[in-house]
């Protein structure tokens, strides 16, 4: 009787579903923005939304997030990291729906996205010019952007971003974008060229109005040894 009385109460605990949301950034060279899909099926059908979606039964939570966030905006090998997980128990009106984050920055002009599945449409928005979301998505938009912002403080996260030869302007457009505000322009630079990690090409940028602006790479070695050690970039 007792083993019986258990199983019961056992089969309480499994009556909650899984899922994924994927948080897109992307850089643009001047904007950071968030990809949304435009929801084609219930709950909050006609509403943009984090692209997430249910966790299969036999499915791991990392293929997942790849999984879904192909489905429904094509993107693909693209590199998640897991955030946080969202349980408030009235989070999703169908049941007990406790979702795991991911969040991931991506160049823009590097990828093509289209929607599919039940996706109707995927845009980016600027991360200050967000629609009203459905479930918590708001939430998850926050708390991975402000992780994001913290651990570009402490890891040179980000330089993929820009053109493998690139102006201290555009380094410095980059880390405005990701910490949402504005750098003195000579402390930045300053602070950066302390650090050792550009090494001036010797060549010279064209193409604009302005004078011709010193072009930089970066030293990936000390790239690579900030990458294990972390560094702080605290203006």
């Amino acid at each position: 009787m007792k083993k019986k009385v258990d199983k019961e109460i056992l089969q309480k605990f499994f009556h909650a579903a899984f899922s994924v949301d994927n948080v897109v950034f992307g850089f643009d060279e001047s904007d950071l923005k968030i990809l949304l899909i435009f929801r084609g099926a219930e709950p909050y059908k006609g509403m943009w939304a984090l692209p997430g979606d249910l966790v299969y039964l036999k499915e791991d939570l990392d293929i997942a997030a790849q999984r879904v966030l192909n489905d429904l905006t094509s993107l693909e090998n693209i590199f998640m990291e897991q955030i946080h997980t969202f349980g408030r128990v009235n989070r999703h009106p169908f049941g007990r729906v406790i979702t795991v984050a991911y969040y991931a920055l991506i160049k823009i002009s590097d990828y093509n996205i289209n929607a599919s599945s039940w996706a109707e449409n995927a845009m980016w928005f600027s991360i200050n010019q967000l629609p009203n979301l459905p479930f918590d998505h708001a939430e998850i938009i926050e708390f991975a952007k402000n992780a994001f912002k913290e651990k570009a403080l402490r890891q040179p996260i980000g330089i993929e971003l820009l053109p493998k030869n690139f102006t201290l302007t555009q380094l410095q457009h980059l880390f405005e974008a990701i910490q949402e505000t504005k750098f003195d322009t000579r402390n930045f630079r300053k602070k950066f060229l302390s650090m050792g990690l550009l090494i001036d090409t010797n060549k010279r940028s064209n193409g604009s109005a302005h004078r011709p602006a010193t072009l930089y790479r970066f030293d990936f070695t000390k790239y690579n040894k900030l990458q294990k050690s972390g560094f702080s970039f605290h203006l």
